[in-house]
């Protein structure tokens, strides 16, 4: 966002409407021994031009690599008016839309993210975010927690996780609950990358947790879980990229009665992967749990005259502020790139999402095709995929991948030894709508030489 300085009369005329002669008077409660005068190794200023010299040169230090990676964060295409909009001053500058008489345009805004995210989840409530998919999932574990008829008289927390679920993910949850006496347990993995379905017998877990697609891009037998839940009494708790759900049924459609609980990242909509953050989070329930959804909620309403208005619902602000009592303790969401979702979901609508999601399952396909013809390269899980796939390698999958990236350019993917050792000489590949034919047979060179070499 441009940065306008002060003039010295603006700062002059500030000052006398405050009645104050200096702007050292505002700071006259610091005590002299903790304020500096000057910061020891901080350079001379400089002007904007050379400023933005430097930061081109900074940033021209790094690769520009073809992105064949996933696992979370996607190579999209974002088109100009989602980033020319959520640019404007009006939502780039807006604080949290407490007051509704001042706030309309945002509260719009958020309301119409929680509707189309609610169709895309077949999931009756959203919230209007949180900070990321890890997070969500978190909070997702401690609503299930805490809706449960069953956690009420149970002894011990426990929470199943199949194989599948992202470790970044399991890695959150596990920061934000074992303090809180729950339990995470993984799920046995077969040996095509989903999860065994000889479920535990016995106590049942409060919670499940099932991602689909799953980590290594493959589609888990979602029915048979969600049946499973259903019929032990157990939330359900389902991890989705937003994106597979233009081609995939919703949540609210597995099993017998489907998910409970339905979250993920929304940075598939619109928002750049950034080195891998900020994204923002998103959780959609039943309406039954409404009441223990985190984060804010957007609801619409009349005024006395009829007129159509929108407004913070059943959450006070002290809820975010209250501690150990609160809902939650996210006392903020990521409203700037719900605005950037929000308009790249306007701006594509249903069949632009469903035409996206079907190229890159589509190019994912021909990548593998494409890959798996060089001699040892093969795929190390057989059946379907979203737009992810794993690959298996000759040599260790990161070195193959650093050499692409050193000699040809190309972000391989993400190597799966350091999540999982014994696929050390797995490649985790995703093809996005981005991915041209050009590049799909580059790769393919590229890694042919590698191999070679």
């Amino acid at each position: 966002m441009p940065y306008i300085p002060h003039t010295k009369t603006c700062v002059e005329t500030m000052l006398a409407n405050i009645g104050e002669q200096e702007i050292d008077a505002l700071f006259d409660e610091i005590p002299p021994t903790l304020q500096l005068s000057h910061i020891e190794g901080l350079p001379e200023g400089q002007d904007e031009l050379d400023v933005l010299r430097d930061f081109a040169e900074i940033a021209n230090r790094d690769p520009k690599l073809i992105c064949f990676a996933g696992a979370g964060s996607y190579d999209h295409h974002i088109p100009a008016a989602v980033w020319d909009v959520t640019g404007r001053g009006e939502f780039m500058t807006s604080y949290t839309p407490y007051q509704g008489e001042a706030s309309q345009g945002t509260l719009q805004l958020l309301y119409e993210y929680q509707s189309m995210m609610c169709a895309l989840t077949g999931q009756d409530v959203s919230n209007a975010s949180v900070y990321d998919g890890g997070t969500a999932l978190a909070e997702a574990v401690l609503m299930a927690i805490r809706s449960s008829p069953r956690a009420r008289r149970a002894k011990r927390f426990e929470v199943l996780a199949a194989s599948g679920v992202h470790p970044h993910y399991l890695a959150a949850v596990n920061t934000c609950v074992s303090g809180q006496g729950i339990t995470l347990r993984s799920l046995a993995m077969n040996d095509d990358g989903v999860t065994r379905q000889d479920l535990p017998d016995g106590e049942p877990p409060i919670a499940l947790i099932v991602q689909q697609p799953n980590v290594f891009g493959r589609l888990e037998d979602v029915d048979a879980l969600s049946r499973w839940a259903k019929a032990h009494g157990v939330m359900l708790i389902a991890v989705v990229n937003p994106m597979s759900l233009a081609l995939l049924k919703t949540p609210a459609d597995w099993g017998d009665g489907g998910a409970d609980i339905v979250c993920g990242d929304g940075q598939p909509f619109g928002v750049p992967m950034a080195s891998g953050g900020p994204t923002h989070g998103f959780i959609t329930c039943r309406k039954s749990l409404v009441r223990q959804l985190p984060g804010r909620i957007v609801g619409r309403t009349e005024d006395h005259q009829g007129r159509t208005g929108f407004v913070l619902t059943l959450q006070a602000r002290e809820q975010h502020i209250r501690r150990a009592k609160a809902t939650s303790n996210i006392c903020t969401n990521q409203g700037l790139l719900v605005t950037a979702s929000t308009l790249y979901l306007s701006i594509m609508g249903a069949s632009g999402i469903r035409e996206i999601a079907a190229r890159c399952h589509e190019n994912t396909r021909q990548l593998t095709r494409a890959l798996c013809g060089l001699g040892d390269v093969e795929r190390r899980f057989a059946g379907p995929v979203f737009h992810e796939d794993v690959i298996r390698l000759p040599r260790p999958a990161s070195d193959v991948s650093a050499a692409l990236a050193r000699d040809w350019g190309i972000f391989a993917g993400i190597p799966l030894g350091s999540w999982y050792p014994e696929l050390d000489d797995c490649l985790l590949v995703c093809a996005t709508e981005k991915r041209t034919d050009s590049e799909i047979e580059h790769y393919r060179h590229a890694l042919r030489e590698v191999l070679g070499a």
